[in-house]
């Protein structure tokens, strides 16, 4: 019998779990690491903008959580992919546990682009493509979980879930391209972009270490969250395994 390759390997729960265990110190020490550097060059490091001022230093917060906020989703997206083709209950639990996180980043994202905005733009919110995207993501962010909260583990939910996260991805190409597509407020890429960042090294490394520090934050969070879930399952077959023996065993002639 051939050995399973490494992507079904690791949809084995106790497989899963030996990863984590391996995964989830790394995680924190580089997110810790890189969050503490981030923090250092971008606040006192990185010079002030010649326009905004320190309004500038908002963006070392909403522009890793906007990163993240779209990555996350595309990780649900995937994971739901996943779950529907080879029915891995495993791709399903971690799309379910990367919502949440998900929907924080884009809230922190939303509440931060408000904060910046004010300052910026003279307003706290304009109905622009970027922004009524974003909150569009929100939106699939909260639907998807008022979904899978109704019936989590009810196989008929699951599949919803995974199709509402598949639909919903129609909306990332948006987000990122909306400046590009239509006249808005927001700045054009200032990292992706042909011919190389617009930023400045010292306003430019600081903020990769915020998003790699938030991106690390996710893994240690999502590992957090899956092994709780999993535990919780197994606690929850053990309790329905006895209460069947005890039926079983009332149920047995005298």
């Amino acid at each position: 019998m051939p050995k399973p390759s490494f992507f079904h390997r690791y949809a084995n729960p106790a497989e899963f779990l030996r990863l984590h265990a391996a995964l989830l110190p790394i995680a924190v020490a580089m997110g810790l690491l890189t969050g503490m550097l981030g923090l250092y060059g971008g606040l006192v490091v990185a010079p002030a903008d010649y326009l905004q001022g320190e309004a500038v230093r908002i963006m070392y917060i909403h522009v890793p959580a906007a990163w993240m906020s779209t990555l996350i989703y595309a990780f649900i997206a995937l994971a739901s992919a996943t779950f529907l083709i080879w029915r891995h209950t495993l791709a399903e639990l971690l799309a379910r546990q990367a919502a949440a996180i998900g929907a924080v980043f884009t809230l922190i994202t939303l509440l931060t682009g408000m904060l910046w905005g004010k300052p910026t733009w003279g307003a706290y919110w304009v109905w622009d493509a970027r922004l009524t995207s974003m909150l569009l993501l929100f939106f699939l962010y909260l639907g998807y979980l008022g979904l899978a909260s109704m019936a989590p583990y009810q196989e008929r939910t699951k599949t919803a879930c995974a199709w509402l996260a598949i639909v919903g991805a129609v909306n990332l190409p948006i987000i990122k391209f909306s400046v590009d597509w239509w006249n808005t407020l927001h700045q054009p890429a200032s990292i992706l972009r042909s011919g190389g960042p617009s930023i400045h090294s010292s306003m430019l490394v600081p903020l990769i270490l915020m998003i790699l520090s938030f991106a690390f934050l996710f893994i240690a969070l999502l590992l957090v969250r899956a092994e709780t879930a999993l535990k919780q399952q197994k606690l929850r077959r053990l309790q329905i395994q006895k209460i069947a023996r005890k039926n079983a065993a009332l149920e047995e002639p005298l």
